[in-house]
């Protein structure tokens, strides 16, 4: 973010690509997709750290069938105590 700048000191993409090329010349040189990703990260977040994505939980076979029966036995049973029981680890993190 330094090397683009702000205010009434900002500079344009291309500059900003020939900036990282002299100052980093052992880098792969940036491209203007990667700038514009870096900037509108910066503007909509705050930051630019790497964001970690969520994951969708993986559940096996055996442990849909074992959710499924535990419904049928309880069916009032809370979604984080089938969890719970069932070692699914973050599958119900908030």
């Amino acid at each position: 973010m330094m090397m683009i700048g702000y205010g009434d000191r900002a500079r344009s993409q291309c500059e900003v690509i020939r900036l990282f090329r002299e100052t980093h010349p052992d880098l792969p040189p940036l491209n203007q997709g990667t700038i514009s990703k870096i900037e509108a990260q910066y503007r909509e977040m705050g930051h630019v750290k790497k964001v970690p994505t969520k994951r969708h939980a993986v559940v096996d076979d055996d442990t849909k069938l074992n959710l499924l029966l535990a419904l049928e036995e309880n069916p009032i049973t809370p979604a984080r105590q089938l969890a719970r029981d069932n070692r699914m680890a973050g599958a119900m993190d908030v």
